[in-house]
């Protein structure tokens, strides 16, 4: 880059499918490339790891690479017009020891998910809405070592051999990675950001996910260790909600946490997080979600916490809670509170075992006490749409009945969703015991009339 002059690169023509490319991006683009080979030819990662250099260390010696290559570009009156040797120097950085153009993008907190649909499509989510950001990778390999950066520190792969997988930001961010031959439009990762502070139900009043009331009857709930349920759609909101109901167990319970990436971020000292594990390169080795449930088991919890049921993992989950581990939480993909219990019974039978349905029925009725469900609407919001209270069962049907429900009225003219998230007027069937149990709770939270809040409270 000191010799010759950096060029712009050729600008593709425009079509109808897309906007013609930014002639200054471009440009910038293809010094950024040149840099980087200038770059790996000064720098001798395998000399510097053999000699012991941090991860730390190579980064102050590839930062200072870099400074002098861009040095001696502006010096010799190589670098073009309009590129910041500022802005320049911390974008060959990213991409050579970070994870490249979504550095900036993880850093924004407007941004909630991110997908890089080969290297040069860089969607994000932004308000509920998708855009298609002005990120851009190199190339495919690129991309491919950013997947490499993200999953290594987790001794996970993503080869030809095993072409996808599930990992996770240190922040927690859950990441899936597919590349060729599935994919075909190139490397496609997706980032589903995890907020940098845990959000409290006071945020999620604020947002609209809920209200003050329905926040008190699921803080009442984890109280009294019912065994809960948060269900919804992918991209919903599951796991933050899972996150935020964990933050009403007690800190003097400990919790055994099952999850098959580590997302959850508890605030209690008590915690012990298992995370499953996949096969080897040899296809061996593999501790699935079900076996680190059965597990726990042994580990004496008081609260057990599975990130995500999806297979024959409920089926040890649902024994879990019918043999003395009360309050324990799950989420459960599913489109209703009713249509949890159709995939409950689903993934029973996943698990292998031949039971009647009458017998994994009188299971999900004895185990599962509430069920909490969040929707995604056509506006990009998240809304806690219903809080039903499993009640028994009654000849071969599951009997339930909402609190609390979200009811639509309209669209505003703004496209946001108008309605009213209130409770139905049904009493839970467990409220006489409450006094006993020297809680404090009005009645009134459940009048679908009242529209004052109320706090429940419990004697120290």
């Amino acid at each position: 880059p000191a010799e010759e002059r950096i060029d712009a690169a050729p600008v593709a023509e425009d079509n109808e499918e897309a906007p013609p490319p930014d002639p200054l991006r471009e440009l910038r683009r293809s010094v950024q490339e040149q840099i980087q080979k200038e770059l790996l030819k000064r720098m001798d990662m395998k000399r510097l790891t053999m000699q012991g250099v941090d991860r730390e260390g190579l980064e102050d010696t590839a930062r200072e690479k870099i400074r002098q290559i861009i040095d001696e570009v502006v010096a010799n009156g190589r670098l073009p017009d309009g590129i910041d040797p500022v802005r320049l120097e911390d974008d060959v950085f990213n991409e050579a020891m970070r994870l490249g153009p979504l550095v900036d993008l993880l850093a924004d907190d407007t941004v909630s998910e991110i997908m890089v649909n080969g290297p040069d499509k860089v969607y994000i989510e932004r308000g509920g809405k998708l855009v298609l950001s002005d990120c851009q990778f190199t190339d495919d390999a690129s991309v491919l070592s950013v997947i490499e950066r993200i999953i290594a520190p987790l001794g996970r792969r993503c080869d030809e051999s095993q072409p996808y997988v599930d990992a996770r930001l240190a922040d927690g961010s859950r990441v899936n990675a597919i590349i060729a031959p599935l994919a075909l439009s190139g490397p496609t990762i997706t980032i589903r950001k995890f907020s940098k502070k845990a959000l409290t139900p006071e945020d999620f009043i604020r947002f609209g996910t809920w209200t003050h009331n329905a926040a008190e009857f699921m803080k009442l709930c984890v109280w009294l260790r019912k065994n809960v349920i948060v269900a919804g759609g992918t991209g919903s909101g599951k796991t933050t909600l899972l996150n935020l109901l964990s933050g009403y167990i007690p800190h003097s319970e400990r919790i055994v946490t099952v999850e098959d990436a580590a997302e959850l971020r508890l605030q209690q000292p008590h915690v012990v997080r298992l995370e499953a594990r996949p096969p080897n390169i040899e296809g061996k080795g593999a501790v699935p979600i079900r076996d680190l449930v059965k597990n726990c088991l042994r580990m004496r919890p008081d609260r057990i916490i599975v990130g995500e049921c999806r297979g024959g993992e409920a089926l040890d989950m649902l024994q879990a809670m019918n043999t003395g581990h009360d309050g324990s939480l799950t989420t459960v993909h599913a489109n209703s509170p009713r249509d949890v219990i159709s995939r409950l019974e689903t993934m029973v039978l996943m698990s292998g075992m031949e039971l009647p349905s009458r017998a994994i029925r009188e299971q999900i009725a004895s185990a599962v006490d509430i069920i909490i469900h969040e929707s995604r609407l056509s506006d990009g919001s998240r809304k806690v749409t219903a809080i039903t209270e499993v009640t028994g069962l009654e000849g071969n049907q599951i009997v339930m009945q909402d609190l609390f429900a979200f009811k639509q009225s309209g669209v505003g003219p703004d496209g946001k969703i108008i309605g009213e998230f209130k409770p139905t007027g049904a009493m839970p069937t467990w409220f006489d015991q409450l006094a006993g149990r020297g809680i404090k709770c009005d009645p009134r939270m459940f009048d679908p009339d009242c529209t004052a809040d109320f706090t429940v409270e419990r004697k120290k």
